[in-house]
C-alpha cells in the first residue's frame, strides 16, 4: 500500500466505485492498482456563458472527462495513455457511465469510465476531477477493475472516511454480499421519449415467491394500465397503452421488498424437458454439446458435471461490456466472443448445462448494492439455476468470475440483496409485443406504431430495517 494519501473532504459519489456519502481517504491501492498523476487541465465545452457555478451537473462532468481522453488520446497517436504497474497501457475509451457520474462537492466531481486496451482488456477507471464546471482538471485516475473483476473494495471508517481495501482482505459485504436477509424500497423510473403514433409498453412487476417478499406501494404512470400474467414463468407485467400526448411523461413504480439468501431448495420437476429444450438465444447446438460433454468426461453425478460445467464458463469467458453484441443473452455469440455480460455469461451456462441434460433456467432482477443503504443501481443483473438431486440449486457465474474468493459461494447461494424481477427467456404475454416474445424482462419493452424503441430505466434503492 502507498503511502501517499488524498484526503477529499466531499460526498463519495453512490456507487461501487465509492459507495456512500461522506467523507472520502483516498489512500493509495494496492500493488496492483495503477494511478495516473498530473494529468494536463481540460476545458469541457460551456453551453452558455452564464457566470461559473461551484458545483457541475452530470452533464458537464460527462463532458469534462470526455473532453480529457480525447485531447490526451490525440497527443498520443489516437490513444489514452494510462500507466498501470509499471507500464503504459495504450486505451479507447468504451463508454463513461453515466449512472455514476457525481458532483462531489464544490470543485470536486467523479467519473467512472471504461477504457479497452489494444488486446481487448477492458479497464474500470475511476477519474477524480477538480475545478469549476467548465474548467475541470483530472487530478487522479485509478484502475478499479479489469474486465469486471475489481482490484480494491471500499470500507468506511468510524470518522465516515472512506478507503481502499485489497479484495484478499475484503469482507464478503464489502465483495457485494449480504447474507440472511435484506429489506428495502426498490424504485424502477422511466422516462418516456418523444412518441409521433400510438404506442404500448411492458414492464416488470417483481412477485412475491419463497425468497423475496412484494409490496407494490406505488405506481405513477400515464396510459391505459392493463396488468398481465406469464403462467409458465410465473411473471407478472404491466403493459401500458400510450398515445403521443405521453410523449416525455414519467412512469415511477416502488416496491418494498424484504428478500433472503437463497440456497439449494426442493421442488418437484415433474417435467424436465420445459427446462431441457433450447431457447431463441439460448440454442442447442453440435458445437455445444460438444462443449458440454468435454466438461463433464468423467464426472457421475448431475452435481458433479454442473461444476464442472460451472468452472468451464468462468475458464472460458471474460466481462467484457465492448462492442454491440453484449447483453442480448446469446449463447452462441458467448461462446464465440468468450466475453459479455452476466446476460451472456448464464445463457451460455444454460445452454451448456442443458446440453449435458441438466435442467436449467434462467432469472433476472437487480443487485442490491451492499456497502451502502440508498442510491443509484447501475442496472439490471441476472443469474441461474440449474436442478439436481431434487433441488434447484442457485449459481451466478459472472459473479463468481469477478469474485474469485466467492466462486465457491456463488455455486449454491444467491445473496440476500438483489430483487428477481421476471424469470425466463422467450416470454409470451397476451396482448403482446408485434416483435414476438420478450427475450428477458428488465428494462422496458416499449413499441411505437409496432416498432421497437428502446429505453433504459433508473434504478435506486433505500435499504430499510427488517422486519
Amino acid at each position: 500500500m502507498s503511502s501517499r494519501i488524498l484526503r477529499v473532504l466531499d460526498p463519495v459519489p453512490k456507487h461501487a466505485c465509492a459507495p456512500a456519502l461522506g467523507l472520502i481517504l483516498l489512500a493509495g491501492c494496492a500493488a496492483s492498482s495503477g494511478v495516473e498523476r498530473r494529468a494536463p487541465a481540460v476545458k469541457a465545452p460551456a453551453a452558455t456563458d452564464q457566470p461559473r457555478r461551484a458545483r457541475a451537473v452530470t452533464a458537464e462532468i460527462q463532458a469534462g472527462i470526455e473532453r480529457h481522453i480525447e485531447v490526451s488520446s490525440r497527443a498520443n497517436g489516437g490513444f489514452f495513455h494510462l500507466t498501470f504497474k509499471g507500464k503504459t497501457l495504450r486505451l479507447k475509451l468504451v463508454r463513461v457511465h453515466i449512472e455514476y457520474l457525481a458532483s462531489l462537492g464544490p470543485r470536486r466531481n467523479f467519473a467512472c469510465v471504461d477504457l479497452v486496451d489494444t488486446a481487448g482488456e477492458v479497464y474500470d477507471v475511476d477519474f477524480f476531477l477538480s475545478g469549476p464546471p467548465n474548467d475541470m482538471t483530472v487530478t487522479q485516475a485509478t484502475v478499479h477493475k479489469i474486465n469486471g473483476q475489481p482490484l480494491y473494495a471500499w470500507a468506511q471508517k468510524k470518522d465516515r472516511t472512506w478507503h481502499r481495501v485489497a479484495m484478499d482482505k475484503a469482507s464478503a459485504r464489502l465483495r457485494g454480499v449480504i447474507k440472511g436477509k435484506d429489506a428495502f424500497e426498490f424504485v424502477y423510473q422511466v422516462k418516456l421519449p418523444k412518441m409521433t403514433a400510438p404506442a404500448r409498453i411492458w414492464l416488470p412487476i417483481p412477485v412475491t415467491d419463497r425468497f423475496q417478499t412484494v409490496e407494490v406501494k406505488s405506481i405513477e404512470a400515464p396510459g391505459k394500465r392493463t396488468m398481465l400474467q406469464v403462467p409458465r414463468h410465473r411473471n407478472k407485467v404491466l403493459m401500458l397503452d400510450l398515445t403521443p400526448r405521453d410523449s416525455d411523461r414519467a412512469i415511477k413504480m416502488r416496491f418494498a421488498v424484504v428478500r433472503r439468501e437463497k440456497a439449494a431448495y426442493e421442488e418437484p420437476l415433474p417435467d424436465k424437458s420445459v427446462y431441457l429444450g433450447p431457447d431463441a438465444l439460448v440454442p442447442i447446438t453440435d458445437r455445444i454439446r460438444r462443449l458440454a460433454r468435454q466438461a463433464v468426461t468423467g464426472k457421475k453425478t448431475d452435481l458433479i458435471r454442473a461444476r464442472a460445467l460451472y468452472d468451464h464458463v468462468i475458464d472460458r469467458m471474460s466481462y467484457k461490456k465492448v462492442g454491440k453484441n453484449w447483453g442480448k443473452g446469446n449463447a452462441l455469440i458467448a461462446c464465440d466472443s468468450r466475453s459479455g455480460n452476466c446476460s451472456e455469461y448464464h445463457a451460455y451456462f444454460i445452454a451448456v448445462s442443458r446440453a449435458a441434460g441438466i435442467p436449467a433456467r434462467f432469472a433476472v432482477g437487480a443487485a442490491i448494492p451492499s456497502a451502502r443503504n440508498e442510491g443509484r443501481i447501475g442496472g439490471y443483473h441476472c443469474w441461474a439455476e440449474f436442478y439436481a438431486d431434487g433441488k434447484w440449486w442457485p449459481i451466478d457465474v459472472s459473479e463468481g468470475d469477478k469474485y474469485s474468493n466467492l466462486s465457491s459461494y456463488y455455486f449454491g447461494h444467491h445473496p440476500a440483496n438483489r430483487i428477481e424481477l421476471s424469470r425466463g427467456r422467450d416470454l409470451v404475454v397476451k396482448p403482446g409485443p408485434t416483435s414476438g416474445a420478450i427475450s428477458f424482462l428488465a428494462y422496458p419493452m416499449l413499441e411505437v406504431d409496432g416498432r421497437p424503441v428502446r429505453i433504459k430505466p433508473k434504478f435506486s434503492f433505500i435499504r430499510k430495517k427488517l422486519p
